[in-house]
């Protein structure tokens, strides 16, 4: 869809009549007749060729958790060629760059996208494309994301728009897994100034995410004396402690709402088959989207797992049983009103650009989370396309109107912060 004269006009009669906020109606409204926000709306949808074999381009260099730092490099040249010359790795690896508004500083508004993968050093990360569909691991998430923010800053840069708010761009690390959002937590440790926070991360722009979803992650490691399996036994072992564990832990039931869920994600432990085993560590974790009920099952959680140790010691009258519980994952839940300004602007720029389907809001874990915890506006958005068999060695992405996750981003972004001369901003500058 280019969005000629004809085609505005259309969407500025069929844009939804929204119960709140009618004020960003009318800043919708003025953005898409402004002629040069057509003119970077259409030029992101003609740079779609382009920002795919970008996509591509970022999957093929290898982003580990705790080894981001290739890809970083790759993304901070890319940046400095988008002409941010002051970008750079923070002290974390996140590559940072500032748009600056012509607002002094305020609203500053982040937008950014996560650099790592949940793929380990030994991954084949080869691109690979047939009948129209592209596989390799990390091709959807999330560098689908770093490209559409690139497609998003190099429209914006060669159209000469001029924000009100300061943009923070932004590639994150330790997004997945064990990272623990350590990009993002060092992010808003280092930067107080922050307003708003934009994740692309995900693909169809209808499901907007404005919960995060809270993590509690822990590694329990089990430990007792060890032992020949025939002439020491009647010595408690590890493994039996665990698999106690593992029995009790698989009988809770927490609630369905708030959603709320645990799974013992990974076991091992032992030396041989016929070894009393020493040592068995398992990984747990839980998810809810409730903070109190997350603490509740963890509380539960626990108190099974100490349980279990105490029943393996006393089957066999010992106390050399132990269990060492650490935590080593911890991502907060939070939530953004349906009515706040962000997640007003992003249902609108959904249903411009998308022309009229229903946005779907949703819980997850992502890089947001911090700032929904700090009581800060945050949304993740979809990078625009297709895809699947996310996190396996198998995902797969199909570019089927990708362009329109960089221009839903546009939207978003020129509402929250403001075209200098034309809208004010609708994010409002956070009182410390």
């Amino acid at each position: 869809m280019k969005f000629t004269a004809s085609i505005v006009a259309t969407l500025l009669l069929a844009a939804p009549a929204f119960a709140q906020a009618p004020s960003m109606d009318a800043t919708l409204q003025a953005l898409l007749a402004h002629p040069k926000v057509v003119k970077t709306l259409d030029d992101i949808r003609a740079d779609d060729a382009r920002a795919l074999e970008e996509q591509k381009r970022i999957t093929e260099i290898p982003a580990p958790p705790f080894k981001e730092k290739v890809r970083a490099e790759y993304y901070l040249k890319r940046m400095q060629e988008l002409g941010f010359k002051d970008a750079a790795i923070d002290s974390e690896g996140n590559v940072v760059a500032l748009r600056k508004g012509t607002g002094g500083g305020r609203p500053k508004l982040v937008v950014s996208a996560h650099l790592d993968t949940v793929f380990p050093d030994d991954v084949d990360v080869t691109v690979k494309e047939k009948d129209g569909v592209i596989t390799a691991p990390g091709i959807g998430d999330d560098s689908r994301g770093l490209a559409a923010l690139l497609s998003l800053v190099k429209a914006m840069n060669e159209n000469a728009i001029a924000t009100v708010g300061d943009l923070l761009v932004v590639g994150t690390v330790g997004e997945e897994e064990l990272g623990n959002l350590r990009g993002v937590k060092a992010l808003f440790r280092d930067h107080k100034d922050i307003d708003g926070f934009i994740s692309i991360d995900g693909l169809g722009i209808s499901r907007v995410v404005n919960q995060s979803t809270g993590s509690h992650r822990y590694e329990m490691v089990f430990k007792g004396p060890g032992g020949h399996s025939f002439q020491e036994f009647g010595l408690p072992s590890a493994i039996h402690a665990m698999g106690r564990a593992i029995a009790k832990i698989s009988e809770l039931r927490p609630p369905a709402e708030p959603r709320t869920t645990f799974t013992v994600g990974t076991v091992r432990g032992g030396t041989s088959v016929n070894a009393i085993a020493a040592e068995a560590r398992m990984a747990v974790d839980m998810r809810s989207n409730d903070t109190a009920e997350l603490l509740r099952l963890e509380e539960k959680l626990l108190a099974l797992v100490r349980q279990a140790v105490a029943e393996e010691n006393a089957r066999w009258n010992t106390d050399k049983m132990t269990v060492e519980i650490k935590l080593i994952g911890d991502r907060p839940a939070g939530i953004v009103s349906l009515d706040a300004p962000i997640v007003q602007a992003t249902q609108r720029a959904v249903s411009a650009i998308a022309r009229g389907p229903r946005v779907t809001f949703a819980g997850s874990s992502t890089d947001s989370n911090i700032a929904m915890s700090l009581g800060i506006p945050a949304v993740t958005i979809g990078g625009g396309g297709e895809g699947g068999n996310w996190h396996s060695r198998n995902e797969w992405y199909k570019p089927t109107d990708a362009w329109m996750g960089p221009q839903n981003a546009l939207l978003t972004v020129l509402m929250l912060a403001g075209l200098d001369g034309v809208t004010r901003p609708a994010l409002a500058v956070r009182q410390k």
